[in-house]
């Protein structure tokens, strides 16, 4: 299964619905990715695929300071998962994959 593409995400938190673009692409060591929303873009961490079982860890300074670890689901073109920032209550991902190129954030 390939994950590569750009995701819109939508993460149900406390604070409320925050939304996220994650831009994942293969390498010869596996996949990368970035991740962009409030504001900020960050590197992700630790991304592994395992069936269709996808993990990535990253870090945010708005609207806080956090460090977040994901994991989902991929089915097709939509993920559905968590995302957990230390012993806080795990929040509620999903996501859809972009169906072009040309709606690429600049």
């Amino acid at each position: 299964m390939s994950v590569e593409g750009i995701w819109d995400l939508s993460i149900a938190t406390p604070i409320g619905v925050i939304k996220a673009a994650v831009e994942l692409r293969g390498e010869d060591t596996g996949l990368i990715g970035v991740a962009r929303g409030a504001g900020e873009e960050v590197p992700l961490r630790d991304v592994e695929l395992e069936g269709d079982q996808l993990t990535w860890k990253q870090s945010t300074t708005k609207p806080l300071r956090l460090n977040l670890t994901f994991a989902v689901t991929a089915d097709g073109d939509t993920l559905t998962g968590t995302s957990r920032a230390g012993r806080l209550p795990a929040s509620k991902v999903t996501g859809t994959r972009r169906r072009t190129s040309t709606d690429v954030d600049h």
